[in-house]
């Protein structure tokens, strides 16, 4: 696993194939079919093709602008081509087409990353698409990411004010010959079908307009406007370590209703994505889509819980996700708009002069083309469907980044992918995709070590925007360091953790100067000469904190100044512990035994701190929230002695708050393994299966395919609030992987599953239970059920691994691979876990 390519130097375009075979107790296996990878151009002087722009029309404001046309000839010997490769990649989106047909399926290209720094180039096989003679090149270019509107503010124009296009033609032939063309001063360029398309407000197309036959050879071009050639260089052109956007699946709708003058369509799932809309009606028929996530009382989509109103924009900006198109009457018309996406599982269709059926619409689900590895499955359906909503939550915002929404913001908020990453990488192989946002969390990094809310970060949120001062935030800005290991954990590179080093050793460098030279106001006027131990107390700053806890909503500008400036000192000091002692760790596995010592006793004296503070003399904590327990036992930060009366005072909190959670953000992933793991199993069980908000199963019997971004995403009278599909909420299934199922990753082992243990906690009303995931060595399964007293577990160990098997009566075995059964007392029926 991960052993590094140790041959000879390899040059651009050269393709490696490689074998393995292996030698074990069992002898010498055969040589494994060939593997191959092939390098992309790795130099600024690989590049001979020219950055080209469209000619445009000025003034245009972001969402109303058009994809523009590029396109371009190249001729080539008269020879079979043996092998061709097209590089190409864009300032906005684009799709690229070689003598009349697209090329490749990846969708949104070159994809979001920082792109003043990063900007991804994609590689096509095009042998089958060239031929001999004379070939045409063009490509569809529209805002996308890199100047259309993003994130919360729906800033526009971030990285740059003009398209640019930029595509190189590498080809072999039989003869011997090679040929390299590209983009350059010789192209053309005019505007296309789509009239205006943005990620946000959604695209606009007039199919009276299109024009046949535009990217084949011998096409006339001579009505066209010539490019642009820009000077942009080559310097930060990049390959993507994540798998492409793609459309996934398709989903036919489930019901569709004439309501008002239009037709509601509902294809049954919350998704990311578009739709596919035939019967298009006669020449000059003028639809409108609208994309939500939920209806209103009538059966109408409704959006209105998706518009933006901040406190320093002059009127709410509006919710986007519309879709236009103008029929051409022509027999076979499909509207597909591939230069958008949207969130949502109900489109309002107006404008149609007929009727529709389920048949004309077809729901495309659009992610990041991640690989399944984790699957989960017992005898409560409810708690299934939790399950996929969750599933479904993590691949509606997994769109080239980890979003917190797929609607209103699209942004790639740390915090948000630093509490999911684990629930992530036991359902789906986000170790590429992990990889290529980090890169960008790195580069994204303030010359003093903050690390942004987002990445990428558009300007205006970021270090030169009126929204710096919202940055540097503790649990957000500690993506920096949890991501990374994490992702070590699951897949045992250590590369990843040699790369990003220098950007966790930044963040906490920061975090230990803010901690040492600052003090928040309120213990100055308690304490005007600080205690020794305040050095290490990160007490300043800003800090989301526990956000989002149930019933604290902030109502006005005036609510978020007093949570703006309020000590949050018990959270970021908890933050700055955890990960001090996640550095100490890295460094020992990275080689770095100085930096492990460093770290490590840094941990000893932020945590000693943390008690200081936080633990009155009497043992209890404060502040006397669920929120600040969860965290003081699962960061470690309780002294031993006081781990069970921190543990008994929690359940007090849960119970006193007619047992549902009160916890927020940070600490919510971490609630139910706390309860289990600290002897309170059936507390945990009894709040995965309470049905009234604040609670998952609410969410679910209110009809959820998706997690809510709030507790009460829709309320008793159906009303919408906010995003409904937010995945952090979801990082609860990780309780179902780990306890319900029982497969475990222990943190002080082998990475990877190498070692790992099943040790499953059966509970509430649940008899059965059963859990997949393919690791880095194979399929680990974990099945059992409940038969009177008597448990019954069968376990797949995959190849090269050994796991721990603990039963509810403690037994316990070692095991190496095969498949194992084991049979066991399932404990005292009065004491086992919401029974």
């Amino acid at each position: 696993m991960l052993v590094e390519y140790g041959g000879p130097e390899l040059r651009s375009g050269d393709r490696v194939a490689w074998q393995v075979k292996v030698w074990t107790d069992l002898g010498e296996s055969d040589w494994s079919r060939s593997g191959v990878f092939e390098l992309g151009l790795l130099s600024a002087g690989d590049w001979s093709a020219r950055w080209i722009g469209p000619v445009e029309v000025d003034g245009l404001p972001a969402g109303m602008r058009p994809a523009m046309l590029v396109r371009g000839e190249l001729e080539l010997p008269e020879s079979a081509v043996l092998r061709g490769r097209l590089y190409a990649t864009a300032h906005g989106i684009y799709e690229v087409f070689v003598n009349g047909e697209r090329v490749g399926d990846a969708e949104l290209t070159p994809g979001y990353t920082e792109y003043r720094a990063r900007l991804q180039v994609q590689t096509y096989d095009i042998t089958e698409h060239l031929v001999p003679g004379r070939n045409a090149l063009g490509a569809v270019v529209s805002d996308g990411w890199f100047r259309g509107q993003v994130g919360l503010p729906r800033a526009h124009d971030q990285w740059g004010s003009e398209l640019g296009f930029l595509a190189q033609v590498c080809a072999t032939f039989d003869s011997g010959a090679t040929a390299v063309a590209g983009t350059g001063a010789e192209w053309r360029s005019t505007r296309s079908t789509i009239e205006s398309a943005d990620l946000i407000a959604g695209q606009s197309v007039d199919l009276r307009h299109y024009v046949g036959g535009w990217s084949e050879p011998g096409f006339d071009d001579s009505g066209w406007d010539p490019v642009t050639v820009g000077d942009h260089g080559y310097d930060n052109l990049v390959a993507s370590p994540a798998p492409p956007v793609r459309a996934v699946e398709e989903l036919a709708p489930v019901s569709v209703l004439r309501v008002g003058g239009g037709h509601v369509f509902d294809v049954g799932q919350n998704i990311n994505g578009w739709v596919r809309l035939r019967n298009l009606g006669p020449e000059g028929t003028a639809l409108t889509l609208t994309h939500g996530e939920a209806i209103d009382a009538t059966g109408d989509v409704t959006t209105s819980h998706l518009d933006v109103d901040l406190p320093f924009l002059p009127e709410p900006l509006p919710a986007g996700q519309v879709d236009r198109v103008v029929s051409a009457g022509r027999p076979g018309e499909v509207f597909e708009p591939r230069h958008t996406t949207h969130g949502f599982q109900f489109v309002r269709v107006e404008g149609h002069p007929a009727s529709l059926g389920v048949a004309d619409l077809t729901g495309v689900v659009v992610h990041t083309d991640m690989t399944r590895t984790g699957w989960f499955r017992c005898s409560d359906e409810r708690v299934n469907r939790l399950h996929e909503a969750c599933v479904w939550s993590l691949r509606g915002n997994a769109c080239d980044i980890p979003t917190d929404c797929p609607t209103r913001e699209r942004a790639g908020w740390t915090g948000d992918w630093q509490i999911f990453v684990p629930t992530a990488a036991f359902l789906y192989d986000v170790a590429g995709f992990s990889t290529k946002w980090l890169r960008d969390v790195a580069v994204e990094q303030w010359g003093n070590g903050v690390v942004a809310n987002l990445a990428p970060s558009p300007p205006t949120e970021s270090e030169s925007g009126p929204l710096a001062g919202l940055n540097g935030s503790a649990g957000w800005g500690d993506a920096a360091v949890i991501v990374p290991w994490e992702i070590y954990r699951a897949y045992g590179d250590r590369r990843l953790l040699e790369e990003q080093w220098p950007s966790m050793v930044a963040w906490l460098s920061f975090v230990e100067r803010l901690a040492a030279g600052a003090r928040h106001p309120e213990r100055v006027a308690r304490r005007s000469e600080p205690l020794p131990h305040e050095r290490y107390l990160w007490d300043s700053g800003f800090h989301w904190g526990e956000w989002l806890v149930p019933g604290a909503d902030l109502k006005g500008p005036d609510e978020f100044e007093a949570f703006r400036r309020a000590d949050k000192a018990d959270v970021a000091t908890a933050y700055f512990a955890y990960s001090a002692r996640l550095m100490s760790r890295i460094a020992a596995v990275i080689g770095r035994s100085e930096d492990a010592l460093r770290y490590q006793e840094l941990a000893e004296r932020v945590r000693a701190a943390w008690v200081a503070e936080f633990v009155l003399l009497n043992g209890r904590l404060q502040p006397d929230t669920q929120a600040n327990h969860v965290r003081a036992l699962a960061f470690d930060l309780v002294p031993a002695a006081a781990r069970s009366d921190a543990a008994a005072r929690l359940v007090e909190l849960i119970r006193a708050a007619d047992t549902h959670l009160a916890t927020g953000f940070l600490a919510t992933p971490y609630l139910l393994p706390v309860l289990a793991d600290t002897g309170y199993a059936d507390v945990a069980y009894e709040l995965l299966f309470t049905n009234t908000m604040p609670s998952w199963l609410y969410m679910i019997d209110r009809g959820a395919t998706t997690v809510w971004e709030r507790w009460n995403g829709i309320d008793a009278n159906g009303k919408p609030y906010e995003s409904l599909n937010h995945y952090s909420k979801g990082a609860v299934i990780s309780f179902l992987h780990r306890y319900v199922a029982g497969i475990r990753l222990p943190d002080d082992v082998d990475p990877a599953y190498r070692h790992f243990r099943v040790q499953p906690v059966p509970g509430g009303a649940i008899t059965w239970a059963q859990a997949e995931h393919d690791s880095p060595y194979g399929r680990i399964e974990s099945s059992w059920r409940l038969a009177g007293d008597m448990l019954e577990l069968e376990v797949v160990v995959p190849p090269g691994t050994t796991a721990d098997i603990v039963l509810p009566d403690e037994s316990a075995w070692t095991v190496a691979a095969g498949r194992h059964t084991m049979r066991g007392s399932a404990g005292d029926p009065a004491r086992r876990p919401g029974i």
